[in-house]
């Protein structure tokens, strides 16, 4: 990827978060958004110990992100009746609606970044 792809790549990812953060609603940490958008674009069944495997990361730091994730009511977790031991990471309504909304600051800050009104994004 050459300098001035990155830059534009990056830039679409502050436009993008600098909305998020403007706008009511919770501030995701990186952990928690990266969980939420795998849990809802990567076909289930989820688990907390294959979210983790698919990470690269802790089973520990997966269950804190699910421990806020699950407060604000954009996933849930639910035992899986085939095998007990086994925690099902589900998707919600609410997390759903977040992600659609969040897509939309994203589109807009291409929409920027192509030429619009800076003022789409507010």
């Amino acid at each position: 990827m050459q300098a001035a792809e990155q830059h534009r790549a990056l830039n679409l990812w502050r436009l993008a978060t600098v909305a998020g953060v403007r706008r009511d609603g919770p501030d995701l940490t990186a952990r928690q958004m990266a969980i939420l958008l795998t849990a809802y674009l990567t076909p289930p069944p989820h688990t907390v110990r294959g979210l983790a495997e698919s990470m690269n990361i802790s089973k520990p730091a997966v269950t804190r992100a699910l421990d806020r994730l699950g407060e604000l009511g954009f996933l849930r977790r639910k035992v899986d009746e085939a095998d007990r031991r086994s925690v099902l990471v589900q998707r919600t309504v609410k997390g759903s609606v977040f992600l659609s909304e969040f897509a939309e600051l994203v589109h807009g800050a291409e929409r920027v970044l192509d030429g619009a009104d800076p003022a789409e994004l507010l």
